[in-house]
């Protein structure tokens, strides 16, 4: 079943200048970019995309780093989006992520890991509702 999923490329991917091995990557998967922007989060974009965090200990160094410096959002589409990329992400502790997988590659640690991606398909529905209009997805 085709779904759509979002991804952050985060500020690390950016000053590491892998933004493009990691789309690449993501093309090789089999997705399809219906959308994609290079912006700079604020602060205030940061703590509303990541309020389900608010609570937990880690929530204001997110918020920093994510507001560090850009960040490419994609809209990606292809069968089974959401669990299709989440496998290709690897854990979340780029130290743990399995070899091969963007955050084993691409990440350095449990908050620099490389790569966000929704982690359900109603989450991507919102996600991808926060970044883009329907008009901007083609």
């Amino acid at each position: 079943m085709r779904e759509r999923t979002l991804t952050i490329l985060k500020p690390d991917t950016v000053a590491r200048r892998n933004v493009g091995a990691i789309i690449s990557r993501l093309e090789q998967e089999g997705f399809e970019i219906i959308g994609a922007k290079r912006l700079q989060l604020t602060e205030e974009q940061a703590k509303a995309f990541y309020a389900v965090h608010r609570e937990r200990p880690f929530y204001r160094s997110l918020v920093e780093f994510m507001t560090s410096g850009p960040v490419w959002v994609m809209a990606l589409e292809r069968d089974n989006a959401v669990e299709h990329l989440r496998r290709v992400m690897g854990a979340t502790d780029s130290a743990k992520a399995e070899k091969g997988t963007i955050r084993a590659q691409f990440g350095t640690n449990i908050e620099r890991n490389a790569i966000h991606g929704s982690d359900s398909p109603e989450n991507a529905r919102q996600e991808v509702a926060f970044f883009f209009s329907a008009a901007e997805l083609v």
